[in-house]
């Protein structure tokens, strides 16, 4: 499994012209627990945030993600049934996770997606907080059936 916060901070190369298009700032995930794509930091005041659909990325290595070609690159809008994992209103990390029988699970922190680069998240990183993190690690779970993004909190049926 890949960590998506391992990607964050990743040059993002045009795999055409060698040119480097930007580093990894984030990504999109769907409602229903995919990977729409990947968001670059921009360096700039003026510039506007960009983005690269997840069917654009040819690989990801350790050392930078590899995409198609410049063309791959578009201007980013908020893109409805899709939140950020870490940035910006409405990301999904340090949401909570609860049962529907109330039950606190963990708060989101990061999710995980498989080593051939499918667009499906196969596991999330949930964490207890701080103290329990360093005691005990944190927990990593697959995406559980059913699991719902609501505005304050994430829930699932277990």
């Amino acid at each position: 499994m890949r960590s998506i916060c391992n990607l964050l901070g990743l040059p993002v190369m045009d795999i055409v012209t060698g040119k480097r298009v930007g580093t990894v700032k984030d990504a999109l995930i769907t409602a229903d627990w995919k990977l729409r794509g990947i968001v670059l930091e921009y360096k700039s005041w003026f510039n506007s945030a960009r983005y690269v659909e997840w069917d654009a990325l040819v690989s990801i290595g350790e050392d930078a993600v590899i995409i198609n070609s410049t063309a791959s690159v578009r201007p980013f809008k908020a893109i409805p049934g899709t939140s950020l994992l870490g940035w910006g209103k409405g990301k999904l990390k340090g949401l909570p996770m609860v049962s529907v029988e109330g039950i606190q699970m963990g708060r989101l922190e990061d999710v995980y997606f498989s080593e051939k680069m499918e667009d499906s998240i196969v596991g999330l990183e949930l964490s207890d907080g701080i103290l329990t993190d360093l005691q005990e690690g944190r927990r990593r779970i697959p995406v559980p059936p059913g699991a719902v993004r609501g505005e304050d909190v994430i829930t699932v049926r277990v």
